[in-house]
């Protein structure tokens, strides 16, 4: 019997010896922290990307040793750096991005996590974490569902993830209608739906893009379209183009994962009206749609988008799909959380009228990175995952009882990244996480009430959530692109950057819900104090 290497008894997570071998290893990471917190100084480190490199290049020498040095040197060494070289979130001149600050309690059950190393794709990896998967899924889903007949929602890595899956359930209900309609008669498709009675925007002006002739991505480039592997159940080859390929249609102000997703299920690129005011327009929408040879449709609507927080006439876009038949997915991967917020939920009236709804708690959720899921008001919609493995989810198994997992994602091995979901909202519950909602969106509004009192500053608009664009007064693209490297380069200040028909602007996301007037007011100061005449 082989016997283990010296020393080595200590080093696992797990077992009874877990938490003792974990415990002043915990103590030493959050040591390094705070240290290399204290060697930043600031929202993020100073220098640049070479300056950082080479710290990280300096402190994990060597990279792989020939005999370790021990794990309280290696982290304490390698989490200070990392510390160092970190965009901290938390500080609140770290606004740049839809990057929020975790709650410690979310950190803390992540550590559960790490340590037990549950893996969701079979119920006799993760069995506590499988059940508890089901229920919170299924609660988060009646948020945003609360009349669907079954609704249940999947955990996924984020917003991209969630539209994938998103496209993937449309496209295969589109193939499915494909398959059972009688192939000697015409296609429901290939004529126009009737109209019993007039749509509200059968009189509205013609959008002036006349819808542009859809062209289907690469071939090459399209893996979906080719067949799958032996062995393995799934859709045969495709071709792009014909009566069951899915249309896409979408406004420009949609994520850009809505055109990777579209590429990798071997769709035609989505058609993209355009978004002069930021938002989709339902009538244009509608004169799109009549004027498109008609097919099945997916149409994507947002509700927060990444640029501005803007949302989309989500009533009307419902309406505007119910009309032509076309299936409905809003992109709330921002937005959604305001559902927890007493006072800002009534924005998102009209998102329980989509197909699919995509959300991230890694967002407006303060939840680490994973953390997204996808909405449907009935499970049943899910049934396009379902995939047989015999060692994983065998037909004797799931007839005996054992939950079948595979279903719930295209990853196999699969984190429970629930777990932290689920202890924060029993920490909080819904109004402790509605009232951060609501700060971070208050304290947007007056972020733009400081900068509309400001001569100096330019705002875009008014928030709708809480990301704000704004500029130094009379500043070019390039003069905005310079302030906000020259910010980073010194380390000064984490802004983000986004382009309107107007022009390039600073983009102030913010998620920090400590953040005060004084922060803000400060971070103005910088931007002022930075700018070149």
């Amino acid at each position: 019997m082989p016997v283990p290497a010296s020393g080595t008894a200590r080093l696992l997570a797990g077992g009874h010896g877990g938490p003792g071998a974990l415990r002043p290893m915990v103590d030493t990471v959050l040591d390094a922290l705070a240290h290399g917190a204290a060697d930043r100084g600031g929202p993020l480190p100073s220098g640049g990307p070479a300056a950082v490199a080479r710290r990280i290049r300096d402190a994990a020498r060597p990279l792989i040793p020939d005999e370790g040095e021990g794990p309280d040197h290696a982290l304490r060494t390698l989490v200070r750096a990392l510390a160092y070289g970190a965009a901290d979130p938390a500080d609140p001149r770290c606004t740049a991005h839809l990057h929020c600050p975790p709650l410690a309690v979310a950190t803390a059950a992540d550590l559960a996590v790490s340590a037990l190393n549950p893996s969701l794709d079979s119920w006799d990896q993760a069995p506590a974490a499988c059940a508890l998967e089901a229920l919170t899924c299924r609660a988060l889903a009646e948020l945003v569902h609360p009349h669907g007949p079954a609704p249940d929602a999947l955990v996924t890595t984020g917003g991209t993830e969630s539209n994938h899956l998103a496209l993937l359930f449309a496209r295969e209900q589109a193939r499915a209608r494909d398959a059972a309609r009688p192939h000697d008669t015409a296609h429901p498709h290939e004529t126009a739906h009737p109209r019993d009675t007039a749509h509200p925007h059968d009189t509205a002006p013609t959008h002036d893009t006349v819808p542009a002739r859809e062209t289907a991505h690469a071939p090459d480039a399209a893996p979906a379209a080719r067949g799958a592997a032996p062995g393995v159940r799934g859709a045969g080859p495709r071709r792009m183009g014909g009566p069951g390929t899915l249309r896409v249609v979408c406004g420009g102000n949609a994520h850009h994962s809505i055109h990777r997703a579209a590429w990798l299920l071997g769709l035609p690129a989505p058609h993209t009206l355009p978004t002069p005011t930021g938002v989709l327009d339902p009538a244009a929408l509608h004169t799109a749609l009549d004027r498109l040879p008609d097919a099945p449709t997916l149409v994507v609507a947002t509700a927060g988008t990444t640029d501005t927080g803007a949302i989309d006439p989500l009533p009307e876009i419902a309406d505007v799909c119910d009309h032509h038949a076309a299936t409905l997915h809003i992109d709330a991967a921002y937005g959604a959380p305001l559902l927890f917020s007493d006072t800002l939920h009534k924005r998102l009236h009209g998102l329980d009228r989509a197909h699919t709804v995509a959300l991230d708690l890694h967002k407006l959720g303060w939840q680490p990175v994973a953390a997204g899921l996808l909405a449907v008001p009935d499970g049943a919609a899910l049934a396009p995952l379902a995939h047989r493995a015999d060692y994983l989810n065998a037909d004797d198994d799931t007839e005996a009882g054992l939950p079948d997992l595979l279903g719930r994602s295209l990853r196999t091995s699969r984190r429970p990244d629930i777990f932290k979901i689920a202890v924060t909202l029993r920490a909080l519950g819904r109004r402790g996480l509605g009232d951060l909602v609501d700060h971070v969106c208050a304290a947007a509004q007056h972020l733009a009430d400081l900068i509309e009192t400001r001569p100096g500053l330019q705002l875009y608009a008014r928030p709708t959530l809480s990301t704000v664009l704004f500029r130094p007064t009379g500043a070019g693209p390039a003069a905005v692109a310079a302030l906000r490297r020259r910010l980073l380069h010194h380390g000064a200040a984490v802004l983000g950057r986004a382009t309107t028909p107007e022009g390039l602007w600073l983009k102030a996301t913010v998620l920090n819900p400590h953040i005060q007037p004084g922060d803000l007011r400060g971070l103005l100061e910088l931007v002022e104090g930075n700018t070149t005449p």
